[in-house]
């Protein structure tokens, strides 16, 4: 049975720490907070979710793009986990674009983010998976990436000239 598991808000200490390497990708704690961590992004309307955001410390994030309320004209895309994640190439072409985030409601940011990224992951089969990301993907990548090092979208606006409300937000994009 999957859970919805609380997602820590900004404030909490675990979202500025340095999350741990997975080492037993089969274990079936870590194989769980997968399927947790799914059912929690899909239950908030997220395109995505890192483990530091509902309080377990490692490196795992789940990239699950697809339209939603908060989110209208993202890809389609299936729910895939992403276990010690590694950026490994980048475009030189730097985007800004609108950002939020589970852990910091309410609140969006204009963040500069790589328009295109080379990563490196392991899935949860255990196999050692190697894309070229770009756009919107891309961008959810970097932003669940920032969890594990323990930073938060609002750790890169350039200037607080960048922030809005979420209400605002909607008004934007509808």
């Amino acid at each position: 049975m999957f859970e919805i598991l609380q997602i820590s808000q900004l404030g909490n200490p675990i979202l500025r720490q340095q999350a741990q390497t997975i080492h037993d990708v089969h274990d079936e704690r870590i194989q769980k907070l997968i399927d947790d961590l799914i059912n929690t992004a899909v239950s908030a309307n997220g395109v995505g979710i890192a483990a530091p955001q509902v309080a377990e410390s490692y490196r795992l994030f789940i990239v699950a793009s697809r339209p939603t309320l908060r989110y209208p004209n993202a890809p389609s895309m299936p729910p895939t986990a992403m276990i010690n994640p590694r950026i490994v190439g980048h475009s030189t072409e730097v985007v800004k674009d609108w950002e939020g985030c589970l852990s910091v409601p309410g609140i969006r940011g204009l963040i500069p983010r790589y328009q295109a990224i080379e990563v490196e992951y392991t899935t949860r089969d255990g196999k050692l998976e190697k894309q070229e990301l770009t756009d919107f993907v891309a961008r959810i990548f970097q932003h669940e990436y920032d969890h594990l090092d323990g930073m938060v979208f609002l750790d890169r606006l350039e200037t607080t000239k960048d922030i809005i409300t979420e209400q605002e937000y909607q008004k934007i994009i509808f």
